[in-house]
């Protein structure tokens, strides 16, 4: 009800009481008797509240109910912070499934495959167990408390994302999800212009495993130097995965289809399991046996675990392998992008049987020395005889070429701009290789589409 959610974030309610189903701070996507949680970022959510009320919203909260303010539409919760009320509500939310999850929720970090993870956790814990995650990459102060607000009253399983731009933002998300088993999938270059170095950010992933109680679980990648390191941050048991011989979820094998796709066989504590990936790419093995890990953790079979991985539904845009109507091999992995995934994205590129590799590539955000890295992905190209385009950014340093991509052998790169891509995507066709991959700010995904 309104009156508990005012209660919760010690609000004042104004208007009548409603029933309440969920939450979302974004009106476009507002199911009827939804809380509406306007965000004040770029744009300011309060703007939106009338869209908010004519979806249906049930209440919203609201910072702008001060002294003088005349009556205000439908139910309105008013706090000072609309999203420190949102954090409030969070907790207060995962504070109440606390019996029925019992220590089944899992937090999930790491520079790389975070949201590949908490897919395939999802899906493994969810074979025995009604689990509710994460939706698509919702893994900041936003998306974390929504999460936990839309989850159903009877889940057994909280499967949550914690994305970190900066200290003590996993700390703070973590106080609001309150993990029992938390996974670090790796530490790389990401974010690295809001960190000093990759020890600050593996200070900064480190921040959930010193959340654990005493009585959790710490799964770290074996095959990470810097992750295995946080060991010395908890006192929670430690369960590892890799390909590393001493890993307690050991990968023994990884074969790849025409397609990239891998088949992983796996030696647990629970037993030996092999099965198919739904997404591209050998280096997705390590996201599968940290999934693994979680279910076993869990109490899940790991039998039934690993077979519903095999059909897991994936988030968008992240290592999608499919054909085009003109016959290109088409890898989609536009959601993001650092040098760690990107060199990921080329060897899965480079392991696809075909006449010809491209690489059509957007900018690397928030790196430290985004020039020093976009120059690496350039000369990595030339290794690999990938011909990189570069998509509204400079890969090449001075001698950066424009326009004309220029696809004969002697060239190995060129620029355009976004729209360019797109006007030229006739150029590609049967025999040829595709690889679309920048971060979400290239907006990218509208040269996956124009390929169809």
């Amino acid at each position: 009800m309104a009156s508990d959610v005012a209660h919760a974030v010690s609000g004042e309610l104004r208007g009548k009481n409603a029933h309440l189903s969920g939450a979302t701070f974004d009106s476009r996507t507002l199911v009827m008797g939804q809380l509406f949680v306007p965000i004040v970022a770029e744009r300011d959510g309060h703007d939106f509240i009338p869209d908010a009320l004519a979806r249906g919203a049930g209440a919203y909260l609201t910072s702008r109910g001060g002294a003088g303010v005349g009556k205000m539409p439908g139910t309105a919760i008013v706090v000072p912070n609309t999203l420190e009320a949102l954090r409030t509500l969070g907790r207060w939310a995962r504070e109440s499934l606390s019996d029925r999850v019992e220590h089944r929720v899992v937090g999930i970090t790491g520079s790389v495959g975070k949201t590949t993870t908490k897919d395939l956790a999802a899906a493994a814990i969810g074979s025995a167990l009604k689990v509710s995650a994460s939706s698509r990459s919702f893994n900041n102060d936003q998306g974390v408390p929504i999460t936990l607000l839309n989850a159903p009253d009877d889940c057994q399983a909280l499967v949550l994302e914690m994305g970190m731009r900066g200290h003590g933002e996993i700390t703070r998300l973590a106080e609001v999800g309150l993990p029992h088993i938390s996974i670090v999938t790796a530490v790389a270059e990401a974010h690295s212009a809001l960190l000093d170095n990759l020890d600050g950010i593996a200070r900064a992933k480190g921040e959930l495993i010193e959340a654990l109680p005493s009585s959790g679980v710490a799964i770290l990648n074996a095959d990470d130097e810097r992750v295995m390191a946080m060991q010395s941050r908890t006192t929670a048991p430690i369960i590892t995965f890799g390909e590393a011989p001493t890993a307690t979820v050991r990968i023994t094998k990884v074969e790849l289809d025409h397609r990239a796709h891998a088949t992983v066989h796996l030696a647990t504590p629970w037993g030996e399991v092999s099965f198919a990936l739904p997404i591209a790419g050998r280096h997705s093995a390590s996201n599968a046996a940290a999934a693994i890990a979680a279910a076993g953790a869990c109490g899940v079979d790991v039998h039934a675990a690993a077979a519903a991985i095999t059909s897991a539904p994936m988030s968008p845009n992240r290592m999608r392998v499919h054909t085009t109507s003109r016959g290109v091999v088409l890898i989609d992995d536009c959601y993001n992008a650092n040098p760690k995934s990107m060199v990921a994205a080329f060897d899965t590129l480079a392991a696809i049987p075909a006449k010809r590799r491209f690489a059509l590539v957007g900018t690397m955000a928030e790196l430290k020395d985004p020039d020093i890295a976009h120059r690496a992905v350039a000369a990595l190209a030339r290794r690999m005889d990938i011909h990189l385009i570069a998509v509204d950014t400079n890969f090449y340093g001075e001698s950066a070429g424009s326009g004309d991509p220029a696809l004969g052998p002697e060239s190995a790169g060129s620029s355009l701009t976004l729209q360019a891509a797109i006007d030229h995507i006739d150029m590609f066709g049967e025999g040829d290789a595709v690889l679309v991959k920048g971060s979400r700010v290239a907006g990218l995904e509208r040269l996956v589409h124009a390929f169809g």
